[in-house]
């Protein structure tokens, strides 16, 4: 059964993470240009002066967040902002989208055109102070999330309706051409964000369908878990034993009560905890 976390609606909510050290949920609403949470009960939220989308923990008072035009330390605490590096600041057209720390400290970040425009998006890598492009010519950057030992990556570009998979280096970074996970274009399905459970089945949202769909490492189809807004984004795995499958949604374009709402679900299966960046 699927319960609503928290009624704020989003008009694009995505990027949720569960702060290990906090044991507190973060998430965006990425056109208001907004990070939300909850602690101890009461809502909470953070206002920037652009999109904002994705984030990592690097300590227990600091977040990296990904923006349209950098990534940044916020600190949760005191709201310093600290620049850590350009990401397309040259280019208006784009912003940052899907995003995720990985096994070895890095932390993934896609980018896409702010109206999807064809082909702008890109994949990179921070890791230890560098900013890397991995993949470019992507529309909807998404699905960013790692085997729990590290040796695999995955990410979609949801206009292809496929999620692809990369086997990685001892250091993180891909070692092979990225080869295809799963085909969803048959059923249909918009691949949106995704995380990895610690048996390293891949849970994915998917945009239009009320569901995040469990997939075995292998790319089959397992189970699903539905919810009652459309347009669900990202999922999340947190709690104290990491049982409670966290879901976003979007409003944007839709009319409805259950719409841009964040919501959560007890689940058998055990995520991950989040990873750590590395600065």
């Amino acid at each position: 059964m699927t319960n609503i976390f928290d009624e704020r609606p989003c008009t694009l909510g995505e990027g949720p993470l569960w702060h290990p050290e906090r044991q507190q949920l973060f998430w965006f609403d990425v056109l208001n240009r907004r990070l939300l949470s909850r602690e101890n009960g009461t809502t909470k939220s953070w206002d920037f002066d652009e999109y904002v989308s994705a984030a990592g923990w690097v300590s227990k008072s600091e977040l990296m967040i990904a923006s349209a035009s950098q990534l940044f330390l916020f600190n949760l605490d005191t709201e310093a902002r600290m620049k850590l590096c350009t990401l397309e600041a040259d280019d208006p057209v784009t912003r940052s989208n899907d995003g995720r720390a990985d096994p070895k400290g890095g932390f993934w970040i896609g980018t896409m055109g702010i109206n999807a425009e064809q082909g702008k998006g890109a994949i990179y890598r921070y890791y230890r102070g560098e900013l890397r492009r991995l993949y470019s010519g992507i529309t909807i950057t998404n699905a960013i999330c790692f085997s729990p030992d590290g040796q695999k990556a995955y990410f979609a570009d949801t206009a292809t309706q496929t999620i692809q998979q990369v086997v990685l280096d001892d250091n993180g970074w891909p070692t092979a051409t990225p080869t295809l996970f799963t085909d969803l274009s048959k059923e249909g399905h918009n691949p949106d964000g995704a995380v990895v459970d610690s048996e390293g089945y891949l849970w994915n949202a998917q945009w239009g369908a009320n569901r995040v769909a469990r997939y075995t490492p292998n790319g089959s189809f397992v189970e699903e878990v539905s919810f009652r807004a459309r347009q669900i984004s990202c999922p999340a795995f947190g709690g104290a034993d990491l049982q409670t499958l966290f879901a976003t949604s979007a409003a944007v374009g839709l009319n409805g009560d259950w719409e841009g709402k964040t919501y959560f679900a007890q689940v058998s299966a055990r995520g991950q905890a989040e990873h750590r960046v590395i600065l």
